[in-house]
């Protein structure tokens, strides 16, 4: 994957889900914790995030799911960490969507 958006946006389904995946205050912490530490996190979200372990499980379960973590099982507990390639191209997207959209032009007065 690339930094750069891709030649068509992803359909609407995948954009939706991406928008999911971040509509949650739990997950832009889970996703700042896995990100300032630069390496993978094993078993140490729960304490990070401050949440009870089987909702901090569901979170990771929608990062997962949507592309923007990778999680490997090490015994009891589980390592996360950012999937780079895949967060640069979902940026790089949302971006594209987001400057593709126009804004009221109206002389009007009605927005």
């Amino acid at each position: 994957m690339t930094d750069s958006p891709p030649a068509t946006l992803p359909d609407d389904a995948t954009l939706a889900t991406w928008a999911k995946a971040l509509s949650h205050p739990a997950r832009i912490a889970i996703l700042r914790t896995l990100g300032a530490r630069g390496s993978c996190v094993c078993g140490e979200v729960v304490e990070v995030v401050g949440l009870a372990q089987s909702t901090v499980s569901q979170h990771l379960k929608v990062l997962r799911e949507a592309g923007l973590i990778s999680g490997t099982p090490d015994g009891q507990r589980s390592c996360y960490c950012l999937k780079a390639g895949a967060l640069a191209f979902i940026s790089a997207s949302l971006g594209a969507f987001f400057e593709g959209l126009s804004s009221c032009s109206c002389d009007d007065g009605c927005c």
